[in-house]
């Protein structure tokens, strides 16, 4: 392997030229080396923002070139198996952006090939460094909210009209509407401050007119644990709720507003640059009881952390970032709940197919 990582990126969409290139770009040992796409808008985007990167034409032209060390796919969900099983089995470790599969039946075919190969393997779940969800996570398990009962975490937009493109075509193979796409987020984020899930109740709508999958959602997940997480998000959300409510017996701790990452890496900011992830005064939570709030600082937002990850698992075998055991965990949850909005019943998991 050379001094650098070399990065091979497929895709260089929202999540390719937004989130994965600038992370890759910021992260010492990794070097953003070919990015594939063929949209002549996009390659000239690249060229501006990466000029030391090359435009390839195909994943099979990246594959062969034999000059990458890492793969990232940031192509559309239904491509996502399929091109992180030829790259691993050209022998290069994998990041998949996130949903991690269509399914977790081939999210698990995924993860056995990347065991077999001794591979790394591992899902883009940025939102685990937002800065208002790791301070949810310090106070969880610092023990200041006291014995934590309800976990409620929401994520809502306002688009009253879809958008055109492969996020809003029907299909399984798609993994197309808010499920897949924000709720992969939040399920993530519960099961990882929770732990695993017992059972899955849901409703799952399509409120738009002439929407093609849905774009409204309401999981409740009673953890092992004891602790229910209640998750929403809704794209026709004229005004939003709070981010977090997290219900303690000693305290609770309240915050709206998103995490500013998205934000400020759409503006051209990086990691490393002035007042990365810090989040102002006026959009900080508040931590007590009612009638004795007191705001609390957001601690810092740090995307980087998982490129971090990914350099220390190629390089010294060091747990991966993501598991892929915790992706195929989320994705069971999401069949669970579009199983539950079918029959409107309670799924116990222990029971699904």
């Amino acid at each position: 392997m050379h001094s650098e990582i070399r990065v091979g990126l497929l895709g260089y969409g929202i999540a390719g030229a937004v989130f994965h290139a600038p992370l890759i770009a910021a992260t010492p040992g990794l070097a953003l080396t070919s990015v594939v796409t063929t949209d002549p808008a996009k390659r000239e985007r690249l060229r501006r923002e990466h000029p030391g990167a090359v435009a390839l034409d195909s994943a099979e032209q990246l594959f062969a070139s034999g000059e990458h060390d890492l793969v990232v796919v940031a192509t559309p969900n239904r491509t996502h198996v399929e091109l992180a099983t030829a790259a691993l089995e050209h022998g290069l470790p994998v990041v998949v952006d996130k949903p991690f599969a269509p399914s977790s039946v081939q999210a698990r075919e995924l993860a056995a090939l990347a065991e077999k190969r001794g591979l790394t393997l591992t899902v883009f779940q940025n939102r685990r460094w937002d800065g208002d969800f790791r301070t949810a996570r310090s106070l969880v398990e610092s023990g200041e909210l006291g014995r934590v009962s309800r976990f409620e975490s929401r994520f809502d937009r306002w688009v009253p009209t879809p958008k055109q493109g492969w996020r809003e075509q029907a299909g399984a193979e798609e993994a197309g509407g808010v499920l897949f796409d924000l709720g992969a987020h939040l399920i993530d984020q519960a099961l990882h401050l929770f732990g695993p899930v017992r059972s899955v109740y849901a409703e799952v709508s399509r409120l738009r007119p002439d929407v093609q999958v849905d774009d409204d959602f309401f999981v409740a997940l009673h953890h092992v644990s004891g602790v229910r997480s209640h998750l929403w998000s809704s794209s026709l959300a004229a005004q939003r709720g709070a981010r977090f409510r997290v219900l303690g017996d000693r305290a609770a701790y309240v915050k709206h507003g998103l995490d500013g990452q998205e934000a400020a890496l759409k503006a051209g900011a990086r990691p490393g640059s002035a007042g990365w992830g810090v989040e102002p005064e006026d959009r900080w939570g508040t931590l007590g009881i009612e009638g004795a709030e007191r705001p609390l600082e957001t601690e810092r937002g740090a995307y980087e952390n998982f490129y971090r990850g990914v350099v220390a698992s190629v390089r010294d075998g060091a747990p991966v970032p993501v598991a892929p055991a915790e992706a195929i965990a989320a994705l069971e949850i999401i069949e669970a709940a579009r199983l539950s909005a079918g029959c409107g019943r309670v799924v116990e998991l222990d029971a699904m197919p």
